[in-house]
């Protein structure tokens, strides 16, 4: 992942230092559609007790959101970015947020919100392979289940920018199945330009 990795960390920090701790500082236009994905993420949570790893935590922005919602899930952050990664720890002390992949454990659900979005100046091939690259490990990690979102091939194209990666819900569907599991959920019916994939390693 290399070079994608170091343009992503860069990109995300000058983003941070820009906008700070704030939606636009991990590139959403509000704090209301900021959460509106997460209620789709979060659907991948089963009932109870659980661990979830925030894959691209940001400044950990569904910290309080998670903790409002389902006190009962233990919250793990991780991020490229290690600016990102000191604002989250500033902002939520209580939390746990890891810098290091190598650092990394295994948790009951693994969700990553808008990692797969901004390619700046990266080809879609390029671009793909990160993508693909990162599911596998999101997938190792993920016990249970994980949801990742991504912006629609189904776009209006007037409003489609050329640094930003628009992925194809049937191809994304169809990888998913194909290499993860039988049992995959796709959202794109929630007001934006994007979807939502959630994959489970049993039936529901």
């Amino acid at each position: 992942m290399g070079d994608v990795g170091s343009k992503i960390e860069t990109y995300y920090s000058e983003r941070l230092r820009e906008h700070g701790p704030t939606p636009r500082g991990v590139d959403w236009n509000s704090s209301e559609s900021q959460e509106l994905r997460f209620d789709q993420l979060l659907r991948a949570l089963p009932d109870g007790p659980a661990t979830l790893l925030d894959y691209g935590c940001g400044y950990g922005a569904l910290v309080p959101y998670l903790h409002e919602r389902r006190p009962d899930v233990r919250y793990v952050g991780y991020d490229l970015s290690r600016s990102m990664i000191e604002a989250a720890r500033e902002l939520h002390p209580g939390a746990t947020f890891i810098s290091d992949p190598a650092h990394l454990e295994r948790a009951d659900v693994v969700v990553a919100s808008g990692i797969f979005s901004v390619k700046r100046d990266v080809s879609n091939d390029d671009w793909e392979i990160y993508i693909f690259d990162t599911l596998d490990r999101i997938a190792e990690l993920a016990k249970q289940a994980f949801s990742f979102n991504m912006l629609t091939a189904y776009s209006d194209p007037d409003r489609m920018r050329p640094d930003l990666y628009y992925a194809d819900p049937h191809r994304m569907f169809d990888w998913c199945r194909t290499r993860y599991s039988r049992w995959v959920a796709m959202l794109h019916d929630y007001g934006l330009y994007e979807f939502a994939t959630i994959v489970r390693r049993h039936a529901a």
